[in-house]
């Protein structure tokens, strides 16, 4: 990676984007430390630092939401718009259709994008300022409040996702997912700190700390690695093209091949499977509802209590051991929505006779649907596979946070995202110069 950069360094143009990258990442860091005008930004930050199923949400804005910063909402109303306009194309005729048009159908897809996103942010924001406000958070409750509050929020939201896409036109490309990347690593260092000072400095004994020393960077470089593992795997499947004859010349006969990679559905199903859980508690916080247990409690603040993250793997009190049931619950939204979002991503009978169409096939597989029908299977193991690594670094964090309290905002889902930007981004940057180099080669 290190010799791929110093390469791309030599190189003017790519060196060029690398500054305009560098530049739009110091606007986002400046930009995440101005305050939104009218909020009462100490009682929010304690507000909201007690509320623990926020960290993920304060980790991807790189802490702009703990501090009701311009840019709390990030890029998120963007990512949501992504995945809503994903899932419409599915259902709604006339985008699939829009879809396949090619480039100009494309830019019109992301042109509803932006929209959905503006009305999202702009939805999201109001109920934030409308909340808080109710709440005693800002400094004046009325409508010129709650309207600069929700403008200011949702203007920040839509000059992210505007420096994204000049990031991915004039930077190194992955605008969203680089804004992603800058935001969660902006907080690793404070929150590596913390493990430190607690598990290593605060040991009882030096050996105690060296254990926990080896057993943190341990955990960290392990999880690194099997994310690299699990991000770059892929099952090939080999294609053969017919030989044919076009004028007098015979074509075709190349062999090619189908990657599917093994973590089909990337960090989707985490970031689904986390906030189809943890949404509702968020919601129950404003209202003035906390999970809770014990014969006092009501049955929704026992349900509360069993989707709350924070109570899982608590294996120090045996009678709240019982609310590990949410993690179960959670390992099985993992795996359903790894289904699920590859089901409406991947479409095996549109490769099957997008192949028979252009002549290609399976060695030893018929075109057409036996071709589907065996696209379907191999895909179905593959999905499996890459649910359950996908579950193992979602998990692994949970547990350690439930056994020794080990709370940090960077998570399994955070080290995804981070690894797999890296990896896409040093692949970016790697064609780039590849492309640099055969014009410079066709010039000479």
């Amino acid at each position: 990676m290190i010799k791929t950069i110093r390469n791309a360094l030599k190189i003017k143009d790519i060196r060029q984007r690398l500054l305009f990258t560098f530049i739009a990442l110091i606007v986002i860091r400046l930009g995440s430390q101005l305050p939104v005008p009218g909020i009462d930004r100490t009682q929010i930050a304690g507000f909201l630092a007690q509320v623990t199923q926020l960290d993920f949400f304060n980790a991807i804005t790189g802490g702009s939401f703990e501090q009701l910063s311009i840019f709390a909402l990030s890029i998120t109303p963007y990512i949501t718009s992504s995945i809503i306009m994903q899932l419409l194309t599915i259902a709604i005729p006339k985008l699939e259709e829009m879809q396949k048009e090619g480039e100009e159908g494309r830019k019109k897809i992301a042109s509803y994008t932006r929209y959905v996103t503006v009305i999202l942010a702009l939805v999201e924001s109001t109920a934030m300022a409308i909340g808080f406000g109710g709440s005693g958070y800002l400094e004046n409750y009325n409508f010129l409040t709650v309207a600069v509050v929700a403008i200011s929020l949702t203007a920040g939201s839509a000059f992210l996702m505007w420096l994204g896409e000049k990031i991915t036109d004039r930077g190194v490309g992955n605008g969203i997912s680089i804004i992603l990347l800058i935001n969660i690593v902006s907080r690793i260092p404070s929150d590596v700190i913390g493990l430190f000072r607690e598990f290593v400095f605060g040991a009882s004994t030096v050996i105690n700390g060296v254990i926990a020393t080896v057993v943190i960077l341990a955990v960290i470089l392990g999880m690194v690695v099997f994310i690299v593992l699990l991000q770059d795997g892929e099952r090939r499947i080999p294609v053969q093209y017919a030989k044919k004859v076009q004028g007098r010349k015979m074509v075709g006969g190349q062999t090619s091949n189908i990657p599917l990679k093994v973590n089909t559905a990337g960090v989707i199903p985490v970031i689904f499977a986390g906030s189809l859980l943890q949404t509702p508690i968020i919601v129950c916080r404003f209202l003035g509802i906390y999970p809770a247990s014990g014969e006092g409690a009501s049955f929704g603040q026992k349900i509360l209590k069993i989707m709350n993250q924070s109570d899982w793997c608590n294996f120090s009190n045996f009678g709240e051991a019982k609310y590990t049931l949410g993690l179960l619950v959670y390992i099985a939204l993992l795996i359903f929505f790894a289904y699920f979002y590859t089901s409406i991503t991947f479409n095996p009978l549109e490769i099957a006779n997008n192949m028979k169409k252009q002549g290609g096939f399976i060695p030893g597989i018929r075109p057409g649907r036996p071709t589907s029908d065996y696209l379907t299977k191999v895909l179905n193991s593959v999905i499996f596979i890459g649910a359950v690594g996908l579950t193992i670094v979602a998990v692994i964090p949970i547990i350690f946070s439930g056994l020794f309290g080990a709370n940090v905002s960077f998570s399994g889902t955070s080290l995804i995202i981070i690894v797999g930007v890296i990896l896409e981004t040093m692949k970016q940057i790697e064609s780039m110069m590849l492309v640099r180099h055969y014009k410079g080669f066709l010039n000479d």
